[in-house]
């Protein structure tokens, strides 16, 4: 790989240089969240409990005594935010940990290898049945940076079956992204929104799994069309020139295969017995945060020691897994920042009084496909799930109240405006890290998806479109 990657490293580095860093705009978005507390007028709504959640009172907005965020309150806002989504931030490093230990067993590895190795006899069947199992890795999961394990093997077997490159990363990446799209277990986005949103988590799930059917038969045809193509003329390759040049990354002899054994067999039903217990304790006994990474941080333990690995090995891998989700998770208490200075200086409502009376004049599902658009917006600057869903619920959930839309949907126009675009944001940590691995430009990969990723927009915005007209609960 030597220079090759090496150039490619760079160029990653040298546009994400051009962009500033998802922290930076944070913190300089709560010090204007201070400033403005100086000039919005303070305003407050009337709440009252409905079927165990707040709600805002319609019609109860009125102004309050003004009272802007002192320079003390501005620096105390970090560590408050910090403090404040603490369940949240902890949460993620637990879960983050448990999946390092499974990783470090390998049995991940294995069992795609395993799969791959499969396919490889029944080559029509290769991309649906890539992109599937990686979709189910994303909505239980939250796959993303992960991916950039697999990519390596995917663009190997690709390349070996007569496709090129383009096509073995889309596989991993896009297969991945259709479940995470479709989010119906994913705990890092669904999972803190619904906390947020006040819903029972997970809920709506029966919908989210057929706008994912739809996500993710769309993607497998897009994938499978480009291959067809590239098989009958690899000329037709996007990345055929750079191929011929020697740019791209990986060759069979790069990678080390890893041979599925009972041990892994063992330890991905424990994962999936996991996730099975957890589904059932949080439908069942109402089961939350603490509860959910509780089981998984107990899991990860047991898979540790089924896996063959030494108490020592075990905890490193935790600590591992946690560096791996370190900034998604600090990045939910900068998020929180800003929600500490809107409320300090009592400006939060009068920002939600005034969004919402610009929507009083569209229709309520017009409405829904804005949310959609501001999230998509969004999502350039704050790529990270779970500090999106901390940054914009907060003044979403209000506004779907005022709007009389049902705070599912603002959940969904969160979820699907955060997710689809990562596939094509230069922002998305993951997205530029598979590119860098693969060795394939930025600006081929975009050439490559922009279609599909307005196609699945589209359907996103049907999606709220329908949600809203059945009042999805």
């Amino acid at each position: 790989m030597g220079e090759s990657t090496k150039g490619k490293e760079q160029n990653k580095g040298d546009i994400s240089q051009k962009f500033p860093h998802t922290y930076a705009i944070l913190l300089f978005i709560v010090i204007l969240g201070a400033a403005l507390s100086y000039i919005i007028p303070a305003g407050e709504f009337d709440r009252q409990e409905v079927e165990d959640r707040v709600e805002v009172v319609s019609g109860s907005f009125h102004g309050v005594e003004q009272n802007p965020v002192s320079f003390l309150d501005l620096i105390m806002a970090i560590p408050t935010g910090l403090n404040e989504a603490a369940d949240i931030i902890f949460y993620i490093f637990l879960i983050g940990g448990a999946f390092g230990v499974i990783r470090a067993t390998g049995a991940i590895e294995a069992i795609i290898q395993k799969v791959m190795d499969n396919v490889r006899k029944n080559e029509m069947m290769l991309i649906p049945v890539i992109m599937t199992v990686f979709s189910i890795l994303g909505f239980t999961t939250g796959m993303a940076e992960e991916t950039i394990i697999f990519v390596p093997i995917g663009i190997m077997l690709a390349v070996a079956l007569g496709y090129d490159a383009m096509v073995g990363t889309a596989m991993v990446t896009l297969g991945a992204a259709a479940g995470f799209i479709g989010g119906m277990f994913n705990p890092f986005t669904v999972g803190i929104a619904h906390g947020i949103a006040e819903l029972p988590i997970f809920s709506g799930w029966g919908f989210r799994t057929i706008v994912y059917l739809a996500v993710l038969i769309t993607g497998i045809l897009f994938v499978m069309n480009y291959a067809k193509k590239v098989k009958k003329d690899p000329k037709r390759s996007l990345v055929y020139e750079e191929a011929q040049n020697g740019q791209l990354n990986f060759v069979e002899d790069d990678m080390e295969f890893k041979k599925l054994t009972k041990r892994h067999i063992v330890i991905v039903a424990l994962f999936a017995l996991t996730i099975a217990i957890n589904v059932y304790g949080i439908f069942v006994y109402g089961w939350f945060l603490t509860e959910l990474a509780a089981n998984f941080f107990t899991v990860g333990i047991i898979i540790g020691f089924v896996g063959g690995l030494k108490l020592n090995n075990i905890f490193d891998a935790f600590i591992d897994g946690m560096k791996i989700v370190v900034y998604g998770a600090i990045i939910v208490g900068f998020a929180r920042a800003i929600l500490v200075v809107l409320e300090s200086g009592l400006i939060i409502d009068t920002i939600i009084y005034s969004m919402s009376a610009a929507l009083d004049y569209i229709p309520s599902v017009l409405t829904a496909i804005g949310m959609l658009a501001v999230q998509v917006v969004i999502n350039f600057f704050i790529p990270s799930g779970s500090g999106q869903a901390m940054t914009t619920m907060p003044v979403m959930v209000p506004i779907s109240d005022l709007q009389e839309i049902p705070r599912q949907v603002a959940v969904l126009a969160y979820q699907y405006g955060d997710a689809i675009t990562n596939s094509i944001i230069p922002t998305s940590a993951s997205l530029m890290g598979v590119l860098a691995v693969a060795g394939i430009p930025y600006i081929k990969w975009v050439k490559f998806v922009w279609k599909l990723v307005l196609i699945w927009l589209v359907i996103a915005a049907i999606a709220l479109v329908a949600a809203t007209l059945i009042n999805l609960q």
